[in-house]
């Protein structure tokens, strides 16, 4: 199942989305020549601030629309339009990095085998992604929103994948990582203006609203304010409650 990006509204909109990266970046602690892949790379924006610590980086991301995009910002960095399942690269890479990308992934055991394989020996993992309980309100009222609307809700189109710390760790574990570090922590993520919400399930929901029309999905959109108002909008600002796994792992 593909996901359909627009990138020029994940630009405008979810900045916030490399803004939180940025501490990642800390974390990974690029050396100068090292080679780096990041993979689910978006449009860049953390390629390049690796690329100017002097490291030799290259960002891949399944979305056509992402890479033309980051491409286009940053036209002397290396792209390339890649789904991590087929990732055939071996003892490329010094380090493998990923920012609020692996969630997105299903096959997560081949996407997690394919990253072992492209490290070369003593390389390292470094990435956060949507832990379990991740968005929990959000996809309730998503849920919540289409049986009120008499809607169906198609199980096989949840598009993501959060796993608590312990299954992670033992994926990363069975392939051969040592696990460094590894922490699930609660990060309330403010959205950008009154139709944060609305911006961010237009960007987000697209997968499980698929088989719905544009009408339906709008209404969709409304019930969700509805719904969440109480729980997730505080002070004019919308805040999702976002969960995040964040590890650092070493092909030994």
């Amino acid at each position: 199942m593909t996901t359909i990006w627009n990138a020029s509204l994940y630009d405008q909109k979810h900045d916030f989305v490399s803004k939180f990266g940025g501490s990642l970046v800390d974390l990974l602690a690029p050396q100068k020549k090292e080679s780096i892949l990041d993979v689910g790379c978006g449009t860049g924006d953390l390629v390049h601030e690796i690329a100017a610590l002097g490291a030799h980086v290259q960002g891949i991301d399944a979305s056509n629309d992402m890479i033309i995009g980051a491409q286009q910002k940053y036209p002397d960095i290396t792209f390339h339009t890649m789904d991590a399942t087929v990732l055939h690269m071996t003892k490329q890479f010094d380090a493998v990095f990923s920012n609020a990308a692996l969630h997105w992934m299903k096959q997560q055991d081949k996407v997690i085998q394919n990253i072992y394989s492209a490290l070369k020996q003593g390389g390292r993992f470094v990435a956060e992604m949507g832990g379990h309980g991740n968005i929990s309100s959000i996809v309730w009222a998503l849920e919540k929103s289409m049986e009120e609307l008499k809607l169906s809700y198609i199980e096989e189109y949840f598009p993501w994948y959060f796993p608590t710390l312990e299954e992670y760790q033992s994926k990363l574990e069975d392939v051969g990582f040592t696990v460094e570090m590894i922490t699930l922590y609660e990060r309330p993520t403010p959205l950008q203006g009154e139709d944060g919400l609305h911006n961010w399930l237009v960007m987000f929901s697209n997968n499980m609203l698929q088989h719905l029309s544009e009408t339906e999905k709008e209404q969709i959109y409304d019930k969700c304010e509805e719904l969440l108002k109480p729980k997730l909008y505080q002070d004019h600002q919308w805040i999702a409650d976002y969960c995040r796994l964040r590890f650092v792992a070493i092909k030994k």
